[in-house]
């Protein structure tokens, strides 16, 4: 099939170099997949009739660090992630998977042919041929794209038999494309489920994190219930579906977390906060107790428990502890709320203390999910801004004289004084000065100033003073007022 590809001068470069060696050579695999839909490949993959030697030998700067042929070409003149290191393999055969990841033997192949033969899914089996304009699709993978659906390359009992990860994959591609799976496929992942037990948790982890980070998590995470991969990916998860919750909620604890999940994806929140919005009821099946005198659900102290069970799941995914840390600390604080009639700012000056200035925003963000999860679609109701005011003003600093940028010490050293009444009169009096003319804010001026306020009397220092305080008080009441009416409260 004659074709033409938007090709990288990075890519098109190393394959001009092989073909100009006298080595056939194809652009392979998911970035030609992606450069057919117009998506913007995530990096880009070479296969050759060269060996590794014969590759290496064409290169100023390489890597070659393993078994299966593939040689890494280093692009110095570029900072794209996605071109910097292209992968350079030979055409390859494959033996037996006794382990189910990897071949026990890696053959070179011939040709094209062979080595399109052994790749996973169809429409991950195609190659491009730059010099002659030339598509090789020999497994339908073009009438797939077309038709959006993930297909193995030949028997997907043999492909999933042969690396247990393309089960997880599978599901990764159909949620990223947002494809179906063949029902044989389909199948063959509910038979073969056990298998992904023998992939590293490393492994699972960067295929469901991208299942995470996609664009359509809940259907990623259906599919993974579907077909019967769940208790072999995120088994804490399982007793989350069918668990009825209490009249506050239209949906399971299952339902409930995969729309709290995709609300964090629309708006596009960082993988740690997806996670909490995941897992911040995790706890609720094991706290679930019905309450005769309520004729409801209760689930006290279920964030107790979920935290417990995220901490688990972080350690047994193997999740950096930073992420693992903040996630726990949100789902562990995400029941703070109460009646914003009776929220003190101490109370959330604790909470901030609790998760650190650093996550309380990311608390908010939680809070908001979890509310859309439940089938509200008012995602900023009054009650959620007069939160994130009281958060602001808690952050805020306040209206006082350490924002000078002198303290009672350096009065004490300068004017030669011991401390006492006068002092504090003093920088009360400077606070004034500083409020209505920030610029005076400098230690030079300041130490100036105070010479002069040390020489008044006491009834007039303790005037200026007094109107510090009052400027103070003045200043802090308009600060408050523009963040509540910044968040539309009183």
């Amino acid at each position: 099939m004659k074709i033409s590809l938007p090709v990288p001068k990075e890519v098109s470069r190393i394959t001009k170099t092989l073909e100009n060696a006298g080595f056939e050579a194809f652009i392979v695999g998911g970035c030609v997949r992606d450069s057919l839909m117009n998506r913007e490949p995530k990096d880009w993959d070479i296969t050759t009739k060269a060996t590794p030697s014969e590759i290496e030998a064409l290169f100023t700067k390489t890597f070659y660090e393993n078994r299966f042929g593939t040689v890494t070409i280093v692009n110095e003149d570029t900072d794209d992630p996605t071109l910097k290191n292209v992968e350079v393999t030979p055409y390859r055969t494959e033996s037996e998977y006794t382990d189910h990841r990897h071949p026990d033997q890696v053959h070179f192949a011939e040709s094209i042919e062979d080595d399109l033969a052994r790749r996973d899914f169809t429409i991950n089996a195609l190659a491009y041929n730059l010099d002659k304009g030339q598509l090789i699709d020999l497994f339908g993978g073009v009438a797939d794209i077309k038709d959006k659906i993930i297909k193995t390359v030949g028997s997907p009992t043999e492909r999933f038999r042969e690396d247990a990860l393309r089960l997880l994959r599978a599901v990764r591609l159909a949620t990223e494309l947002g494809f179906s799976i063949d029902p044989v496929t389909e199948q063959a992942i509910e038979a073969e489920a056990g298998l992904l037990g023998r992939i590293s948790k490393e492994r699972l982890r960067e295929e469901f994190n991208k299942i995470i980070m996609s664009k359509r998590p809940m259907m990623g995470l259906q599919l993974i219930s579907k077909l019967e991969l769940l208790p072999h990916v995120l088994p804490d998860l399982v007793p989350a579906i069918g668990t009825e919750q209490n009249g506050d909620h239209i949906f399971d604890v299952w339902e409930h977390s995969l729309r709290a999940l995709q609300h964090a994806a629309e708006r596009d929140f960082p993988l740690h906060l997806r996670l909490a919005a995941l897992f911040h009821d995790i706890g609720k099946p094991a706290t679930r107790r019905w309450i005769k005198e309520k004729n409801d659900w209760t689930f006290y102290g279920h964030e107790v428990v979920g935290a417990r069970l995220v901490q688990k799941i972080m350690a047994d995914l193997k999740y950096p502890s930073k992420t693992a840390e903040v996630v726990e600390k949100l789902v562990r604080n995400h029941m703070f709320f109460v009646d914003v009639d009776q929220i003190t700012l101490s109370a959330v000056r604790r909470i901030i203390a609790k998760v650190g200035e650093n996550n309380v925003w990311d608390l908010m963000k939680l809070r908001t999910s979890d509310r859309i999860g439940m089938g509200r679609p008012k995602e900023h109701p009054y009650r959620l801004r007069k939160y994130e005011s009281m958060i602001e003003e808690a952050l805020r600093s306040p209206t006082s004289v350490t924002m000078l940028k002198i303290d009672g010490n350096d009065l004490m050293n300068e004017l030669h004084v011991k401390p006492g009444p006068q002092i504090g009169q003093i920088l009360h009096a400077l606070l004034e000065e500083v409020l209505d003319e920030p610029t005076q804010n400098t230690k030079e001026y300041l130490l100036n100033r105070a010479k002069d306020l040390n020489e008044l009397g006491d009834k007039e220092l303790a005037k200026l003073a007094a109107q510090g305080k009052e400027k103070k008080s003045e200043t802090e009441n308009k600060e408050l007022k523009k963040i509540r009416q910044r968040h539309g409260v009183k």
